[in-house]
């Protein structure tokens, strides 16, 4: 394990450019850490019908075909354990829930993931979004040696780091996306702290009914049905 090497890269993710360039610093670090394979998944829930699924893929290119034809992230013990706890775990310390879970472990393991170190990346918006970094090896005690503590910590570290690289890059897709205005993130920022239409139109000189405009040309922009998931919206994309 090189962990100097993984601590100097670390930061150089968090300013990467580009979807490339961060895989390629992914890629090393994983060698850094001593494993053959690694896989970043960052799972947004807008709401409880729209769920977005953003990943990085430091592996066989065969694993990310197979994970997305056969829709493995609907049984994916690996996130489903991110969902629920922030502590990193080796995959073998990690009990499967249904058949299809299994199916997901078996299926993984013919992608350099015999075994595998979990290291989730929690958010200030809880489970609305949710990240995990799973680390993997074809050899099945790779990550029961000495130098587990360690690489522990530095899985923890790239899975934050590798977070806010995708959630940085979703909220620049959304604000070029959609063309939100100041005004537009003056209106969110009234609303997230509870001003109503009467009040936020006396602060702006403007009449309620026209605030009541604005915010449904504001919702429209973000797909939202009301403005106070155009709000949640706003503080998911981290834009609040």
């Amino acid at each position: 394990m090189n962990d100097i090497r993984v601590l100097q890269l670390l930061p150089l993710i968090a300013e990467a450019g580009s979807t490339g360039e961060v895989i390629t610093l992914f890629r090393e670090a994983v060698e850094g850490l001593g494993a053959d394979a690694g896989v970043f998944l960052s799972c947004l829930r807008d709401d409880a019908t729209r769920t977005s699924l953003r990943s990085l893929w430091a592996c066989d290119p065969s694993w990310a075909a197979d994970y997305a034809s056969q829709r493995r992230f609907e049984h994916d013990p690996w996130l489903r354990y991110a969902s629920t706890d922030a502590e990193p775990i080796r995959s073998s310390d990690l009990a499967c829930s249904s058949t299809e879970e299994h199916a997901f472990i078996r299926a993984a393991a013919k992608h350099s993931f015999t075994t595998a170190l979990v290291a989730p990346a929690p958010s200030h918006v809880g489970l609305s979004r949710v990240g995990v970094l799973c680390l993997g090896s074809a050899d099945s005690g790779r990550f029961d040696g000495e130098n587990y503590p360690q690489v522990r910590v530095l899985a923890r570290a790239l899975a934050m780091e590798l977070h806010h690289w995708i959630a940085k890059s979703m909220r620049k897709e959304l604000l070029q996306g959609v063309h939100l205005t100041e005004a537009d993130m003056q209106l969110l920022r009234h609303e997230a702290a509870g001003h109503s239409s009467k009040v936020i139109g006396a602060t702006m000189n403007l009449e309620a009914k026209t605030i009541d405009c604005r915010f449904q040309r504001l919702n429209a922009k973000l797909g939202a049905p009301d403005r106070r998931s155009a709000v949640r919206i706003a503080r998911l994309y981290g834009l609040l």
